[in-house]
């Protein structure tokens, strides 16, 4: 059984993006904007943001107290928008809830989209043209690229069907060919559906789901999931039981997370240079023609 180690990846592509950083006239400037005092939002944008100075990004962080009115976050993501030297925008999810957020990621120009949620660059990746694409989706495929795993033909499985990991992920398995079933809440038979993959990627957010039961033998499995529980942190999938039945798999911590920042960096880099967009998904797999 492999080991997908996503830290070990996430540091060559972390030093790859810092020498293209290095070699810019002016370096990148990321607005992560960050509203309310969630504890995870904090953890999350803090990491991020350590990462992306010592990789040589400006740090342009704007916080708001949870009372922000929608008029106020959508005026300075408007002037984000607007500024030349924020090349890169991000706004950290969720929200509180009397903040539309869909509204608000709209504003953000599709080309400072570092996090890929706009409808722009949705659109570009079900389409297969260039664009920013989600970041944890993207490292996924990067992590399964730095192991060799086969995607070309290849039976895959996504269980969990958000904007944000599930339908990326899916649309970045079509452009590599692989043959992709989505799951989620109403799937029937979600166990038997599961052990036809020959890659499974576990992204529903719901701890333990994946059991040795519904893993086929010698599959790929990824776990997108992270969750904090009295015995420590865990995935979407069973992990000790599961690792005895597949091939290949992610631990958690140490598996997706630390690539879902390093491709942040990545996309910041491609957003601040104009002309140039993500080839690695399409550099493999091209336009799906049919």
């Amino acid at each position: 059984m492999t080991t997908l180690d996503g830290r070990r990846v996430a540091e060559k592509v972390v030093a790859a993006a810092a020498a293209d950083i290095a070699a810019l006239a002016r370096a990148p400037g990321l607005a992560t904007v960050l509203v309310g005092d969630d504890p995870a939002s904090e953890i999350y944008v803090r990491n991020k943001r350590r990462r992306c100075v010592a990789a040589g990004i400006r740090d342009l962080h704007r916080r708001f107290g949870a009372d922000v009115t929608q008029d106020e976050l959508a005026a300075a993501i408007r002037a984000l928008g607007g500024d030349p030297g924020v090349t890169g925008i991000l706004l950290q999810l969720p929200l509180p809830p009397h903040l539309d957020a869909d509204a608000l990621v709209s504003l953000i120009p599709p080309d400072k989209d570092v996090d890929g949620l706009t409808e722009t660059n949705a659109g570009r990746l079900a389409l297969g043209r260039p664009g920013l694409i989600p970041c944890t989706p993207l490292g996924v495929l990067e992590l399964l690229d730095a192991h060799g795993i086969a995607l070309a033909g290849a039976e895959a499985v996504v269980v969990g069907r958000s904007n944000l990991v599930g339908k990326p992920m899916a649309q970045l398995l079509l452009r590599r060919h692989a043959t992709v079933t989505v799951c989620h809440s109403r799937t029937r038979d979600l166990t038997a559906v599961c052990r036809r993959a020959d890659v499974l990627i576990a992204a529903a957010g719901i701890p333990g789901l994946i059991t040795a039961e519904a893993v086929k033998p010698g599959a790929t499995v990824v776990d997108v999931g992270i969750h904090r529980t009295p015995d420590g942190l865990r995935g979407d999938v069973d992990f000790d039981p599961v690792s005895a039945v597949a091939g290949a798999i992610t631990p958690v911590p140490g598996g997706v997370g630390p690539m879902t920042i390093a491709m942040l960096l990545a996309n910041t880099v491609a957003a601040a240079t104009p002309g140039r967009a993500r080839a690695r998904p399409g550099r493999r797999g091209g336009q799906i023609r049919e």
